[in-house]
Order: structure tokens, then sequence, then C-alpha cells
């Protein structure tokens, strides 16, 4: 294990440039930089994602709490919308409880911002300008999760049974024991999207990939045109997932819901429920104003900025070093 720095001085200066150019991107729009905890009484119930947690008992074991590393600052920033605040962003650190490798790191940065009146399409132009400045790209283009696994899979995933997703998986051989006992349809769908759709997005311009089932997306309103949808999207760049976003889901009793189904879904498949956080929630009640929200990889961003193999060659230190 090497004491070193994974970078040089020359690319941690290329990397202070992209991210002071950031920045200034979000000060010409007049978008207010925020800062939140990183320590946080409640976390996400998403049940492919898992946080980092500590005990907190300074004071005495007998007041002994749970904290959790935040997987995002989403639900901390969206309180601060619920207090009044206008158009947010926060450049920051975020923990996962996954493996390490090409494009994950277990500690990572990320970028994540709110717009007060934006809807999903509106946020996607934005995010495209922020693109464009990074990475010298053309212009980006979009197309719907229905419409990309049409192109690429000829399945329409709205519509198509388990059966036939398996059949696919095994057409283009994907193989495991596990597909044949799988019931969960967005499981057959992600794996499809991840082994056979993913690395041909975003070849030569930013991808956006849209309207995404509804299962798929616990924090986005649904689509108005189509209910079995949700107006959340997706940005890819040469195969490199970069950018999460919503039209951010702002009915409380929908939010407690689907938090709800999260943790059932968790207790199914043999993993503890997440404690709800409540002080989110407490948010919602008071009200959320319109909005729409994206966060962006910050060391996926800088890879492809930079011209690099992977997020560790962006990193002072990763984990294997840290």
């Amino acid at each position: 294990m090497s004491w070193e720095s994974k970078i040089c001085w020359e690319v941690a200066q290329q990397r202070a440039s992209v991210i002071r150019s950031i920045r200034e991107f979000f000060y010409s729009r007049n978008i207010l930089e925020v800062e939140t905890p990183l320590l946080s009484h409640g976390t996400v119930t998403d049940v492919y994602l898992d946080s980092f947690s500590c005990r907190y008992d300074f004071a005495s074991r007998s007041s002994s709490k749970n904290l959790f590393l935040q997987t995002s600052p989403e639900f901390a920033m969206k309180r601060l919308l619920a207090s009044g605040y206008q158009s947010i962003y926060q450049i920051c650190k975020a923990f996962r409880h996954e493996s390490h490798g090409r494009f994950h790191n277990p500690e990572f940065s990320i970028l994540e911002w709110y717009r007060i009146d934006f809807d999903h399409f509106q946020l996607m132009d934005e995010l495209a300008d922020l693109l464009s400045l990074t990475l010298k790209c053309g212009e980006a283009e979009r197309m719907t999760y229905q419409q990309v696994f049409l192109k690429y899979l000829k399945v329409d995933p709205l519509t198509c049974t388990n059966a036939l997703l398996k059949e696919t998986l095994s057409d283009h051989k994907v193989l495991g024991d596990w597909i044949d006992t799988e019931q969960d349809k967005d499981v057959l769908l992600q794996v499809l999207f991840s082994e056979c759709i993913e690395n041909q997005l975003g070849s030569d311009v930013p991808c956006f990939i849209y309207n995404y089932p509804a299962s798929q997306s616990a924090l986005a309103k649904l689509s108005t045109d189509d209910p079995r949808v949700a107006e959340r999207f997706e940005c890819y760049y040469k195969g490199v997932e970069l950018a999460n976003g919503f039209n951010e889901l702002t009915d409380p009793r929908e939010q407690i819901s689907r938090f709800e189904t999260d943790n059932a879904k968790r207790h199914s498949l043999g993993k503890k429920d997440k404690p709800l956080d409540r002080l989110f929630l407490a948010a919602l009640e008071n009200g959320l104003p319109a909005c729409a929200g994206v966060a962006v990889g910050i060391d996926r961003l800088l890879m492809l900025a930079l011209d690099k193999p992977d997020i560790a060659s962006t990193m002072t230190f990763n984990i294997t070093n840290a």
C-alpha cells in the first residue's frame, strides 16, 4: 500500500480548475452554494443503496444514538427549500456502503442542485449547459427509457413480461442461476440496462434517458401523461452514468408510502428496514415548493473532463490507501 497521493500536483490543479468553473457557473445563475451535515439521524430506504452508520454517545451511553453518513445531501437540501431557500447547490462528500471499482468508491464527491419552479426538462437543459462547459461536448440527445429499450433490445419495458426479459437476457449471454427464480421485474430491467444498453449511451454527445418506470423512481413525481412512468432522468456520456435527476415529489403522504414500500421490499430480501427520515418528512408536511433536482458524480465528471481511465485517477486517495 502506497502512502502517496493517487494524483500528481498537475492533475490536482486541473481538478481544482474544473471545480472552480462549476462554482462560477452557478454563481452566474444566482444559485446559492450551501452546506449541510454529513451525519444525519435518518437515511435512505432505497433497496439497493446502503449507508454507513456510527454510534454517537459522547454525552452518555444512555443517550447513545445511531447516526448515518449521508448517501447524498438530498433530504437536508430539501429541508432548506421547505424553510424558504431559493435555488441552491452543494459540492460535498457522500458515502455509500458498496464495492470500489472503476466508477465507484465508498467515499466520493457529489454535486447536487435544486431549481425552484423548474421541471425535469428545464433541469436537463441546465445540466447540458454545465456539461458543455466542463466537458467541451456537443449538444445532448434525449430518449425515453421506453425508446432506449426498443432501440437496443426491441423490448418494451412498460408492457413486457418477465419471461420475455429473461429470454432477452439469455439472448445477450447474460447468464446466472438467479435469473430463473427472479420475480422482480425491475431487477431484470436494471440488469438488462446495465449489461446491454448503458455502455452504448452517449458515445459522441451526452445522452439523457427520461421517464423511468414509476417503480424505479421513489422520489419523483409521476407523469401526468402516463402514470406508468415518473419524471426522472439520468445522463450518460461515453458509457458513464453521470447524473440522476427528478421533478421532485412534494406530497408527504405519497412519500411515506413509497418509503414504506421500500422497507417492505428490503424485508422480503432479508435486509434490515431503514428508519424513515422524520425531519425530512416534517419538511414535506410544511411544504416543499415545486422544484427539480439533480445529483452529479463529481469524480466521474472529472474522469471524463481530464481524460482519465477511472475515478481513482482524479482522487487524492481512494479507499485502497485512504
